[in-house]
């Protein structure tokens, strides 16, 4: 089995164990304008946890690519994402605001250089991983961070449970392309979603707004090509979908595509991050498939460290 194969199986009990991190000092307050900053993967997460945290009422959030981020706006605490803790633009960030503002670090490794430029690091060392590709340490740093914001995370757990032995809805020798779709906070699931399917298998993934799909990119739906939507459906896209001919996946669809019948059998939706979960291990599936190592990526490394 591959590190990756085991570590996206072991989601439910990280998710579990990084729900006891709640309370964590350095996890922003209620109230507080906060800003979130993560690269990759990790900036993927922070989108979803911003537009939980303004959806729940706490206060404005944004997130930002973290050599991105707007040096002149003023924010009551930033957050940094770093599975490493060595990423050259997480790093440069943290130098940059100089404590000029409260920063805490969600990271697997607490003796790299970030969570000790700091003010608060969460230390998330269980879910740390082997594999290049990330899987568990993000799902389980936005664990943390769904209950924070009061979440029970039990639940969403037991969804992915669920999800690491469903069978696929995608297979490689079926579909061509995917297509990643969510709205408010399933945005950042879809674009990680996608970003795991390039990352581990080569594999052309693309990722937008639901709403936004039908404002162009519904262009390239065409058989054995797949849209998959995270969250809630908006209506009528899946049948625009299907009118295009591409094959259309949910976690609570019955319709259109042949592994649906099985794979949704008849439940509740599941919670949209233990579906992603499922996307996870359809891009593993892409890899192997192909004779590659999803393990070890072509040109990625653990950490982007730049000289």
């Amino acid at each position: 089995m591959t590190h990756v194969k085991a570590e996206i199986a072991s989601q439910p009990d990280c998710w579990r164990q990084a729900a006891k991190l709640f309370d964590s000092p350095g996890l922003p307050a209620p109230g507080e304008r906060v800003a979130v900053a993560g690269c990759g993967t990790s900036w993927f997460m922070a989108q979803a946890y911003a537009a939980l945290r303004e959806r729940s009422g706490q206060g404005e959030t944004d997130a930002f690519q973290a050599s991105e981020f707007p040096r002149g706006r003023r924010y009551d605490r930033v957050v940094a994402i770093t599975r490493s803790g060595t990423t050259t633009e997480i790093l440069d960030l943290l130098d940059g605001l100089d404590g000029a503002v409260p920063t805490t670090v969600l990271t697997a490794d607490p003796a790299q250089p970030a969570a000790a430029r700091a003010h608060h690091a969460v230390v998330l060392d269980f879910a740390d991983e082997q594999a290049v590709v990330q899987t568990r340490f993000a799902t389980s740093t936005l664990a943390v961070l769904r209950a924070h914001l009061g979440e029970d995370i039990d639940p969403i757990a037991a969804d992915a449970e669920v999800a690491v032995r469903l069978p696929l809805p995608v297979h490689p020798a079926l579909a061509e392309q995917i297509t990643f779709l969510g709205q408010g906070w399933t945005v950042g699931l879809a674009h990680e979603a996608a970003l795991k399917c390039r990352e581990a298998a080569a594999y052309w993934a693309e990722s937008y707004p639901a709403m936004d799909y039908r404002h162009g990119p519904i262009s390239i739906a065409r058989p054995r090509r797949v849209v998959w939507s995270f969250g809630d459906i908006p209506a009528g896209l899946a049948d625009d979908v299907e009118a295009a001919g591409a094959a259309f996946v949910h976690s609570r669809y019955h319709g259109g595509y042949a592994a649906l019948g099985s794979w949704c059998g008849g439940r509740d939706p599941l919670d949209p991050m233990a579906d992603l979960v499922v996307a996870q291990r359809v891009a593993v599936l892409l890899a192997t498939s192909q004779g590659l190592d999803p393990d070890h990526p072509r040109h990625l490394s653990r950490s982007v460290v730049l000289t």
